[in-house]
């Protein structure tokens, strides 16, 4: 053999040898992708499902050719409704499995419970599910509401639309209810000059079944001369039994409507809703939106699932919008690489589901339409009313006297979530001390 056509053929081995490499690298080094949902206890009715969501985007993702080249690969964990149980298995997943994302969490204290660890190993975590706010975490996108874009629009609602004057707070008893009602109470109080005697606040633990004294009391307290409303932040399988209950003591929408934060199509799925319609629901999306991008969602969702029941719901959409807003950080970035990932994540903008675009914000919280809908006998929600606009969400209350102050922005140079407009100083993180107090609660 000649020497140029020696080096020729060595080269082209080479060349040959090396892409066999870059295959190889490609399918033993694919992108992870950590799910942090319950499969199992209290939490599993509504968590499952974004389980089963996150696994669909990956598989719509790895058809498209997946990211950078590379294949992404689900690590599944269950938590388990353990709250506790959260923060190991997160660890687990940031530390054995070395997973690049996680996408997961649903109650407030089960997020509260994983923030240290998130922080301390650099994780980054996407949160599809509303919640209370007064939160910012630099490894942490919010995707599901904050207050301004649920709670405070709903009650506005109740009041201008409906001319409800009295308020029953109901709550699951932890973290998510206890702030989001105590932002309400200040609002009502504030805004709206509600009396104290026209506000009345309870709380269940998980999993509460017994529901006959409470809706029972919440008939007497509407039966008093003003129109009455029932605020509900109950979460998980405890939402079953208490619209069961409604249905049971004759609580039509027409006398005392209830709206809820936490109730959506997947919960209504056990339910017989032929009582319970008109009553409300205070979301960021519905299936029943109109918009060829959520038809196109649910016909891949009952692909998915093979179930031509199967509905989809808010906290789908917010993992849908989450899941393509780190694909195109991603892309943006070149890496997976955290650090590159948050700064890269800032301003990125994609399509949600109900027609308009989300915008990441420096706050790490997204823009959304707030959308009421009353119940429907097929458990399905009629849109009623929406904003004209999407909402930016705000990680810091205005009406609660400790937040009023406070602004969180992860761009250079300020990278603080809880920065003091008046003292012009970060309070640095406290997710540890948050973590211990909701544990404890």
């Amino acid at each position: 053999m000649s020497f140029p056509l020696r080096s020729t053929t060595l080269a082209l081995m080479a060349a040959v040898s090396l892409g066999s490499a870059s295959q190889a690298l490609a399918q033993e080094d694919p992108i992870k992708v950590g799910i942090l949902h319950s499969l199992s206890g209290t939490m599993a009715i509504s968590e499952s499902t974004l389980k089963d969501t996150v696994e669909m985007l990956i598989a719509q993702q790895n058809e498209q050719g997946g990211l950078l080249g590379r294949q992404l690969e689900a690590v599944v964990v269950d938590p388990a409704s353990n709250w506790p149980l959260f923060a190991e298995r997160a660890r687990e997943l940031l530390e054995q499995h070395q997973v690049d994302v996680v996408f997961g969490n649903w109650t407030s204290v089960s997020r509260k419970a994983v923030l240290p660890v998130f922080e301390e190993l650099n994780g980054l975590l996407f949160y599809p599910v509303q919640y209370e706010g007064e939160e910012s975490s630099e490894n942490v996108f919010y995707t599901g509401a904050a207050p301004n874009q649920q709670a405070i629009p709903a009650v506005d609602y109740l009041i201008n639309e409906m001319g409800i004057e009295r308020f029953a707070l109901l709550g699951t008893d932890y973290v998510y209810p206890r702030t989001t009602n105590r932002i309400l109470e200040a609002y009502l109080k504030e805004e709206h000059g509600v009396a104290d005697d026209d506000i009345m606040i309870n709380y269940t633990p998980f999993g509460h079944s017994d529901w006959q004294n409470i809706v029972a009391e919440v008939r007497r307290f509407g039966s008093e001369g003003k129109p009455t409303a029932v605020v509900s932040t109950i979460n998980g399988d405890a939402n079953v039994p208490f619209y069961r209950e409604l249905g049971n003591q004759g609580v039509d929408a027409g006398d005392i409507p209830v709206i809820a934060f936490s109730v959506g199509e997947q919960e209504l799925t056990g339910v017989d809703t032929a009582p319970l319609v008109g009553h409300l629901a205070a979301w960021n999306y519905f299936m029943s939106v109109d918009t060829d991008a959520n038809y196109d969602f649910i016909d891949a969702w009952i692909e998915w699932t093979g179930d031509e029941e199967a509905v989809t719901n808010d906290p789908m959409e917010a993992h849908y919008i989450g899941f393509n807003m780190w694909a195109e950080a991603v892309r943006k970035a070149g890496t997976t690489d955290p650090d590159a990932i948050k700064d890269a994540i800032i301003g990125v903008v994609v399509p949600n589901l109900s027609g308009s675009y989300a915008a990441m914000m420096p706050n790490h919280h997204i823009t959304k339409p707030v959308l009421i809908g009353e119940i429907q006998d097929n458990g399905q929600f009629d849109i009623v009313w929406q904003t004209p606009s999407t909402v930016a969400g705000d990680a810091w209350s205005d009406y609660l006297p400790g937040s009023r102050d406070l602004m969180a922005d992860w761009q250079a140079p300020m990278r603080c979530g809880n920065f003091n407009v008046a003292t012009g100083r970060c309070g640095g993180s406290t997710a540890a001390e948050e973590a211990e107090a909701a544990l404890a609660e």
